[in-house]
């Protein structure tokens, strides 16, 4: 009987979410009609979303000036970095008309393991570590995976450098080698030298980036060090978009001076891989890509079939004892989930 009544509650819930979706969406719909019905349009241009919160999307013009724009209704779900096609309706308002095509998407697991798109148009994802707290392999690693599944570049950033030793510099280095072999870029970094921020800085140019990590390793302080007026870009954002206080919740794109960008995303502070198979996340260890089709079995799971091409190559030292067995520990903590 509890069964029952739960079933149905949740039932009612679900009805009652998506009939309120269903209300804004309307709502939304009507509200672009409305200003289109309404206003002279300008000419089709071209753009990009800095930032949204329901149906409203700040983007920036060519020009790098803010609009607060809406959308029509057969365009797909839009994100933060999306290029856009837009036409104005008034001095700070318009209308999106178009999504121009995306070279890469972002997204995270979400109800029931179904993706949502986080964030567009990304270049490369900074894995930031730290020696403190200490390196986390598998952490990384999922990282790594998750970044070559999206097919975006991930850079591993070594922050807090200056906490180290010359001995424990050149022991957390060899520890990183592992990846600097798979030719996985891993640069230096610190706050607390100018100097150690060079690597960093030329890393970012021309590219839109999105940091990662773990709690602790120093993703904030990097940003700030980077954009030391972040919070008078976060209030300049607020007040050209009418977005208020939601921008700093919300997925949200800060141009750089050197023509990049970066994307702060708090809904992709970590990557989970509960929704990959496990030969996806095979896929996403770069080592193993050429060995997989020599597998004698198509569905070979690595973990003890005979004629494993990345069993034989493990054994011959192709591919590194570390590699693999948090290989099989990611694999088994996504099973779990």
């Amino acid at each position: 009987m509890t069964k029952t009544k739960t079933s149905r509650r949740q039932a009612w819930r679900k009805q009652k979410i998506d009939s309120d979706r269903s209300n804004r969406e309307n709502k939304q719909h009507q509200q672009v009609e409305n200003r289109l019905n309404a206003s002279e349009l300008g000419p089709e241009q071209s753009g990009r979303i800095v930032s949204h919160f329901g149906a409203n999307f700040s983007v920036q013009d060519e020009l790098g000036k803010l609009h607060l724009c809406l959308t029509r209704r057969n365009l797909p779900k839009l994100v933060c970095g999306d290029y856009v096609s837009w036409q104005s309706t008034g001095e700070q308002d318009g209308i999106i008309t178009a999504l121009q095509p995306r070279h890469t998407l972002l997204a995270r697991p979400g109800y029931q393991k179904q993706l949502k798109a986080i964030a567009a148009n990304i270049d490369q994802i900074l894995v930031v570590v730290a020696p403190q707290p200490s390196l986390d392999e598998d952490l990384i690693n999922r990282y790594l995976v998750a970044a070559t599944l999206t097919g975006i570049t991930p850079v591993i950033v070594l922050n807090k450098v200056d906490l180290l030793s010359d001995n424990e510099l050149s022991a957390t280095q060899q520890r990183l080698q592992v990846y600097e072999r798979l030719d996985y870029a891993v640069i230096h970094a610190s706050t607390q030298r100018k100097q150690d921020l060079k690597a960093l800085f030329a890393a970012l140019e021309r590219k839109t980036s999105i940091f990662v990590g773990q709690s602790g390793v120093g993703k904030s302080s990097l940003i700030k060090a980077i954009m030391p007026d972040t919070s008078v870009r976060i209030g300049a954002l607020s007040h050209a978009t009418g977005l208020g206080k939601h921008t700093t919740t919300v997925s949200t794109l800060y141009p750089l001076e050197d023509h990049g960008a970066i994307i702060d995303s708090p809904g992709i502070r970590e990557f989970g891989l509960g929704h990959c198979e496990p030969a996806q996340i095979a896929q996403g260890f770069v080592e193993f890509q050429a060995l997989i089709p020599s597998c004698k079995f198509n569905d070979c799971s690595h973990h003890g079939e005979p004629g494993c091409a990345v069993r034989q190559a493990l054994e011959s030292g192709g591919v590194q004892k570390s590699r693999y067995d948090s290989f099989i520990r990611l694999v088994d903590s996504s099973q779990r989930r």
